[in-house]
């Protein structure tokens, strides 16, 4: 892979020297890494959108109850102190 350059202003890699060197990464492969995060968290907002339109069309949601069973019912437990 090529190398490139981009312009940003000194505080803003200053920034991103500071979180690369306290996760013991370069900047590089910090950027390279924030990039992965970036796109997959687009990912799941489309993913999480489509989902939401999904289970909102007539009878999807009593076809998800009658072929899997339903929700699970929540346990409630009463934490107590020793």
């Amino acid at each position: 892979m090529a190398d490139t350059t981009v312009k940003i202003d000194s505080e803003t890699r200053d920034r991103f020297a500071t979180i690369a060197a306290a996760r013991g990464q370069s900047v590089r492969a910090y950027l390279a890494e924030l990039a992965v995060q970036e796109e997959n968290q687009l990912a799941l907002g489309r993913a999480t959108a489509e989902f939401r339109a999904a289970v909102t069309r007539p009878g999807v949601a009593e076809s998800f109850d009658r072929d899997f069973g339903g929700l699970p019912t929540p346990v409630h437990r009463a934490h107590r102190a020793a």
